[in-house]
Parts: structure tokens; sequence; C-alpha cells
């Protein structure tokens, strides 16, 4: 019940972020030339963009879990 308020920030943070492009212009440029003349790099590119935008998320949350779990022994010995 502590950390309630620190996750709700983070909640807030996330919700309130601005729409920002995840590629630079000239990438973009290249993935959308690509893609409207029926190649498929830009799916690609796209693809490796969410990969590196998910594996955080999956460090953390193994590393959660790994605590987690471990805890939960502590108090089952106890």
């Amino acid at each position: 019940m502590k950390y309630l308020p620190i996750c709700l920030l983070f909640v807030l943070l996330f919700m309130g972020s601005a729409d920002l492009p995840a590629q630079c212009p000239m990438c973009r440029a290249t993935a959308e030339s690509n893609l409207a003349n029926g190649g498929t790099e830009g799916q690609g590119l796209n693809q490796g963009i969410l990969y590196l935008l998910g594996m955080p998320y999956v460090l953390v949350g193994t590393i959660a879990f790994i605590w987690w779990r471990n805890r939960k022994k502590e108090h089952e010995m106890a």
C-alpha cells in the first residue's frame, strides 16, 4: 500500500507524455519510400524499435519477479 502513490505517479507521467516521432527524419523518409514501393524494410525497422522499447520492461519485470519470489520464500521460512 505504501508504493501506491509512486505507482500512480509513474502511470500519470506515462499518460501525459507527448507523441514523439520514433525515427529520425531521414530514416522515416527512407522507410516510407521503401514501403510505398512495395518493400518490407520499413516494417522491420518498426519491429526493431518495438523490440528495443520492450526489452527494459522485460528485464525489470524479470528482476521484480525474482525478487518477489525470493522474498516470498524468506517469509515462509520465518
